[in-house]
């Protein structure tokens, strides 16, 4: 008969609570919501057709954009 609290299944718990945080899928919501923000941004602040393209193109590539710029920033690039 095997107890409750045994060693092993504690390791495995907490081998769970750490995998889950590494995983790609926190960040891909993050970028997601962040995304979702910048298209509604771009599009309420566009006065015409091409400016809300170029906003939509504008919110999928600003991350990159930000972290260049910030680690220009950080390290004098």
């Amino acid at each position: 008969m095997k107890k409750r609290g045994s060693k092993k299944s504690v390791s495995k718990i907490k081998e769970k609570k750490m995998s889950c945080c590494h995983s790609s899928s926190c960040m891909g919501g993050g970028y997601f919501l962040a995304f979702i923000g910048a298209v509604v941004y771009y599009i309420q602040n566009a006065t015409s057709f091409g400016n809300g393209v170029l906003g939509v193109l504008k919110a999928i590539v600003w991350p990159a954009i930000l972290i260049y710029k910030l680690l220009g920033f950080l390290y004098g690039l």
